[in-house]
């Protein structure tokens, strides 16, 4: 997993490869880069570089995620290697929107208004995503972000659990993908019928409606 966002304002590449550990975590400055480390494990959280069109250049810089190539990356690694820093990244392709397909819906035990979802991302096994929304339904092509998907909001999508129900994604609303024109009111984003399973959700790609 590699998570890659922009802050215009401070100047600085967040790059973030785990989830966090409830604050204890550890940090180590050299120069302009920053690896953060879980306190306990010494396991690789992520790492900040500052200054960062110092290194990858201005142009696929942004505010909000951004997302590196191979090469991009490796100009990272060499940031790493100059300030001695034994640590690596390694590019992630990966798509984290993704079209899913709710195979099946059950009540959740604990809430009158939670649903647990089945879902086909197009990996080996459905995923297990408790969803709140009022018009999921079984048989629908749903956009799913999966866990390491950065939202718009700057929110990261990690594992967890709703009402003692674990959940291993999000199923998403049209504001939750700050589409243009999203109504502001809870409600998935329905895909048209033929969205193929495990795409990766590119807007432009698909006929939407809402």
């Amino acid at each position: 997993m590699l998570i890659t966002a922009f802050n215009h304002r401070l100047d600085v590449l967040f790059a973030v490869v785990a989830q966090d550990s409830e604050f204890t975590e550890t940090s180590e400055r050299r120069g302009n880069v920053t690896v953060i480390r879980d306190a306990k494990s010494g396991a690789l959280v992520g790492m900040n570089f500052f200054h960062p069109a110092d290194i990858l250049g201005s142009d696929v810089l942004h505010d909000g995620q951004v997302k590196l190539g191979e090469a991009d990356v490796a100009k990272l690694n060499t940031a790493l290697a100059n300030a001695d820093f034994a640590e690596r990244l390694t590019a992630d392709p990966k798509p984290y929107l993704v079209v899913g397909f709710v195979k099946e819906l059950k009540k959740h035990p604990n809430s009158d208004h939670l649903k647990i979802a089945q879902v086909d991302v197009g990996e080996e096994k459905p995923r297990q995503i408790v969803v709140g929304s009022p018009n999921v339904a079984e048989g629908q092509k749903v956009v799913a972000a999966l866990p390491g998907a950065f939202m718009p909001s700057g929110k990261i999508i990690w594992p967890g659990e709703l009402r003692g129900v674990p959940s291993y994604g999000m199923l998403c609303a049209p504001r939750e993908l700050a589409l243009p024109n999203a109504p502001q009111k809870p409600g998935l984003l329905i895909l048209p019928a033929d969205a193929p399973v495990g795409a990766a959700f590119i807007p432009a790609n698909f006929k939407l409606t809402y």
